[in-house]
């Protein structure tokens, strides 16, 4: 069996030098990953079992009830994804059109709107790789990476020795933290924090916004506007700029337009860029799937001549309001990520389950379906946090289905 390189799905980085050791068809060590990594290729330290209300069945039989509960709910919704390859989504795509469903996934109450506006082309962005090689101004915007993507900082954005920044960190990079506290990352890159209060990320980009025109920046929070203006000048005079923008950017944010404004100014005098800081490996791939069939990202209702989209067809949503009558969870574990309010309210629908471990989600479900676990188990592909598709490898046999085969006995049963 081939021993690598392999791609990790541990996170939306998806780190491409992976080498494993195998034992008896296991995978029982894991070279040059993360302990996110390392973790997620080893396997689950819960396997997902084959149930229905409870008890253990055969694949056949958890199949053919999760398609009569499909079939019989006037308003399915079809949501996860963020941890299933490119070839699944799809197949979920083409269950939804069948069923007249809702589908969303967890970009709807996080990144989304970040990777909407980057697909509509409206904020500049690059890959990972461009960001090794020439990027001398890094910004940390709302994200950790120490902990989020352990190894963003190793091998890409401000340890590594670029074909164009060969002097690495100590002279050729520059990194600025913007967050609500000092993060291990800050520790890590150095001097350059801008402690903000949460939920005041707007201001700062207008604060930010008039340093850049040369006006005087004032905040409500009082930052030396010495600080402000020395930020500005260190932005104006980048070759070549990244924005990795976090959720604690993403949440402080009602709407996009203070980030448009900033971005446009930037790049009048440098040349500036933006990454979102993606968690699951693949959720910004069925946001790129989606967007190529319906020109929406998530938040799809297929009942319809037309696919309909809008606020409305939200997961958080279409919970509050009670009009979904039964879920399948494909990749995901919303009852632990939603909500406590929302989450309760999914629980008590009947919900279909289908991922390679247990989890909250799982343990609620009334239909559980284990399916492959995505490159260890089978192969298949998937968009990095940057856009970039990558190619997922197997590593080990299994009898399990890949969540695409489960996605697709379903469709055949309905």
């Amino acid at each position: 069996m081939d021993k690598g390189p392999f791609v990790c799905t541990g996170c939306a980085l998806l780190c491409d030098d992976i080498t494993v050791d195998l034992q008896d068809n296991r995978v029982i060590g894991v070279n040059t990953a993360c302990l996110k990594g390392v973790s997620r290729m080893k396997g689950c330290s819960s396997p997902m079992t084959c149930t229905v209300d409870g008890k253990t069945v055969d694949v056949d039989t958890a199949i053919k009830e999760a398609a009569r509960i499909l079939e019989e709910a006037k308003h399915p919704l079809i949501f996860g994804h963020g941890n299933s390859t490119l070839e699944a989504q799809k197949k979920s795509i083409e269950l939804a059109r069948e069923l007249g469903a809702h589908i969303d996934d967890t970009s709807s109450f996080c990144q989304g709107p970040l990777v909407e506006a980057i697909l509509n082309e409206k904020i500049p962005t690059c890959t990972l790789d461009e960001v090794r090689h020439m990027a001398d101004v890094i910004v940390f915007w709302g994200a950790d990476p120490s902990h989020s993507h352990p190894r963003h900082l190793s091998m890409y954005s401000y340890f590594p020795r670029g074909k164009q920044r060969q002097r690495g960190w100590e002279e050729d990079r520059t990194a600025v933290i913007i967050d609500v506290r000092r993060s291990d990352t800050a520790a890590v890159c150095g001097d350059k924090l801008y402690e903000i209060p949460v939920g005041a990320d707007p201001e700062f980009m207008d604060a930010l916004l008039n340093a850049l025109s040369s006006k005087v920046p004032k905040t409500s929070f009082n930052m030396d506007p010495k600080r402000i203006l020395e930020l500005a000048n260190i932005l104006k005079k980048a070759d070549f700029g990244v924005v990795f923008a976090g959720l604690g950017m993403t949440y402080s944010l009602d709407s996009l337009e203070p980030l448009f404004r900033l971005m446009d100014k930037l790049n009048e005098t440098s040349k500036f860029h933006l990454i979102p800081m993606v968690g699951q490996y693949n959720m910004r791939g069925f946001d790129h799937t989606l967007f190529r069939e319906t020109g929406h990202i998530n938040r799809v209702y297929f009942g319809g001549e037309e696919a309909e989209h809008g606020p409305q067809q939200s997961v958080i949503e279409l919970i509050s309001n009670n009009v979904i009558d039964a879920a399948i969870i494909i990749g995901s574990d919303p009852l632990a990520s939603l909500p406590g309010a929302i989450a309760k309210k999914l629980s008590k629908i009947p919900l279909i389950t289908i991922d390679p471990c247990e989890n909250l989600t799982s343990r609620r479900s009334k239909v559980t379906i284990p399916s492959a676990l995505s490159g260890v188990e089978c192969g298949g592909t998937a968009i990095r946090m940057d856009g970039v598709e990558v190619v997922l490898k197997q590593i080990i046999e299994t009898n399990r289905l890949t969540d695409e085969k489960i996605i697709a006995r379903i469709m055949e049963e309905i």
